[in-house]
């Protein structure tokens, strides 16, 4: 049996809770997914939830126990994939007869796939014995789909014995790779995503696990979240070096994208796509020839031929249309498909009232906010029973949340151990000292705003699973909030797994409006009112002129942007005259702009 993927798609991580048992709901329909590995209570939960379901004993592993946090990940993934194995052998002997689960994987697979075509021809035969054989090969065949898991490499707070020193290799995510390096998956990945962690990068020199096998292949993989090239080649030099090799880049959006957004300097995702296609066999060969001289250097058995990068894509993605030209013009591997599937029961986790929410989603409901601890923006949707409990202790005067988790405490400006920014004890002397500062009234509310965003993420982006499966995560702590991209507002009802399926390979009608803007437009509008937004941000605070250098680049990237777009061919089958007229309009808004602003003209003059 080959390894390759069975679909075109995965569905990435979202929050904590949304994606943590996606496997057990898809991954036996040879669909991939990744689940967060941030949150070990989280984790812990679903331990307490799965035994029962699955008739085992649940034998809890407590926070006093030596490497808690590796441990609880270690048995969770254990657990997902002995139960995602024991769904594909029932699956391997169901029938061959409408509604089962067999039919299901196999009418699900895309079209080109030669499973799909041998399917077909088995339901299409009459000769009996031909149909036996055909049934026998395509139980062989199934698989599940790859159980991944994500570690944002941001959240890696320390942790202390009982002495106050500090464990080593104890830190979040050290120990959630750990965690994840001990589990007994195989042919599986693990995503880093939000950049360089020396720390974390510099422990998996020692995990075996990540070691390529004398087929070319690896027990456990390792695929980076990427927003450009240079951060690619970077990323990769620095851990080729340490005889890792990348197995998958994964490039998504700046700001077309879920959660954290990590927005370019109006580098869009069309040229971005561009250059890893020109320069794939580049990177590929500078990579290997840092990796065969790692391997080399430890005495290791080095391999000829490099190892695949395999380039895949997410963000904004909507429709079976910009799916396959992804695929045509960029030879991208796989597409990840993320907030679509939030609508999905049958494949993320989400409660009911956060489920009618997103269904009910307008433009103006997804707001990308300030309100992760962690400084980075931050898409959140209005309206949650989080942002509701905020603004409940605003009005009381007890502003911020209980910070019982403590995975994004990092701020050590009142206090000598880290705190975290959305926590009752942050904000409460942090607005003690706005207050004695004598600010101007414009510039106090300004800075107060500011802090009375920030809202606890470990529990509301946990919560959902906690009410979905009726179990308990933290007590008296109920509230949800969620980060879904920009495009969940084209999305308006729930569907199924086989339909969503279905609409992303094309064979199924429209989820989304008929004036739903190209992901290529969306991405490039929503640079342009980042960009807006940044620009009165530094003309209020005078800092303007500082960073004219800055704004005459982001206008020159947008610009080529444009440009680079306006000479593709054929990016919409259904709205091409569409396409090319919302490039004119944005170039007419970058004009308006740079000649309010002044910004070197000659940098932005669009076609």
């Amino acid at each position: 049996m080959n390894n390759h993927p069975l679909h075109k798609f995965h569905i990435p991580v979202m929050g904590l809770a949304y994606t943590i048992d996606t496997p057990v709901k898809v991954a036996r329909f040879g669909i991939s997914s990744v689940i967060s590995i941030v949150e070990d209570r989280l984790i812990e939960m679903m331990r307490s939830y799965y035994y029962p379901e699955i008739n085992q004993r649940y034998e809890p592993i407590a926070s006093s126990e030596h490497d808690y946090r590796a441990k609880r990940i270690t048995d969770y993934l254990n657990l997902v994939n002995s139960i995602v194995h024991n769904q594909i052998e029932k699956i391997k002997k169901a029938a061959f007869e409408k509604g089962s689960e067999i039919v299901k994987y196999f009418e699900m697979l895309p079209e080109d796939s030669l499973l799909k075509q041998l399917y077909l021809k088995m339901v299409n035969t009459d000769n009996r014995a031909e149909r036996t054989e055909l049934e026998n090969y395509l139980r062989s065949q199934v698989k599940p789909g790859s159980i991944d898991v994500n570690i944002m490499t941001k959240v890696d707070r320390n942790n202390y014995d009982e002495t106050g020193k500090i464990i080593e290799d104890g830190s979040d995510a050290v120990a959630a790779l750990r965690g994840y390096v001990n589990s007994n998956l195989t042919n599986s990945s693990i995503v880093f995503s939000a950049g360089m962690n020396p720390r974390l990068f510099n422990y998996m020199e020692q995990c075996r696990e990540f070691d390529i096998n004398e087929d070319g292949s690896f027990r456990k993989k390792v695929v980076l979240k990427v927003s450009d090239y240079r951060s690619a080649l970077i990323q990769g030099k620095y851990l080729a070096k340490k005889g890792i090799w990348i197995s998958e880049f994964r490039i998504e959006s700046g700001l077309n994208c879920g959660g954290h957004a990590f927005a370019s300097e109006g580098f869009l995702l069309g040229p971005i796509l561009e250059e890893f296609k020109s320069k794939r066999e580049e990177l590929t060969t500078s990579l290997f020839e840092i990796y065969s001289a790692s391997q080399k250097k430890k005495g290791a058995e080095v391999t000829r031929i490099p190892p695949p990068i395999l380039i895949t894509v997410q963000g904004g993605i909507g429709s079976s249309d910009e799916n396959a030209f992804l695929f045509k013009k960029y030879d991208v591997n796989s597409t990840g498909w993320g907030s679509p599937f939030l609508l999905v029961p049958e494949a993320t986790t989400v409660d009911n009232n956060t489920l009618q929410l997103l269904c009910n989603a307008k433009e103006t409901d997804v707001l990308l906010s300030r309100n992760s601890p962690l400084g980075v923006r931050f898409y959140y949707l209005k309206g949650t029973s989080s942002d509701k409990e905020k603004a409940i202790r605003i009005r009381e005067g007890k502003p911020g949340s209980p910070c019982t988790e403590k995975h994004l405490s990092f701020n050590t400006e009142f206090t000598t151990e880290p705190i975290c920014t959305a926590s009752h004890k942050y904000q409460k002397l942090k607005i003690a000292q706005l207050k004695g500062m004598n600010l101007p009234e414009a510039e106090y509310k300004r800075q107060l705003e500011e802090v009375l965003d920030k809202e606890c993420l470990c529990i509301g982006l946990s919560n959902a699973a906690a009410i979905c499966y009726s179990e308990k995560f933290v007590n008296k702590l109920n509230a949800v909030n969620i980060c879904p991209g920009p495009n969940i507002v084209n999305f308006s009802k729930t569907v199924s797994l086989k339909t969503m399926v279905d609409y992303i390979y094309g064979r199924e009608k429209s989820l989304t409006p008929e004036n739903r803007p190209h992901m290529f437009i969306a991405e490039l509008n929503l640079y342009i009112n980042y960009l807006k937004e940044q620009i009165a941000e530094d003309i209020k605070a005078d800092q303007f002129s500082k960073r004219k250098k800055y704004y005459s680049s982001f206008f020159q990237n947008l610009r080529d942007g444009i440009c680079y777009y306006q000479e593709l061919d054929e990016v919409s089958e259904q709205g091409q005259m569409q396409f090319l007229n919302s490039l004119q309009e944005a170039s007419e808004e970058l004009k308006k702009l740079s000649d309010k602003y002044e910004i070197e003209s000659s940098l932005i003059t669009v076609n």
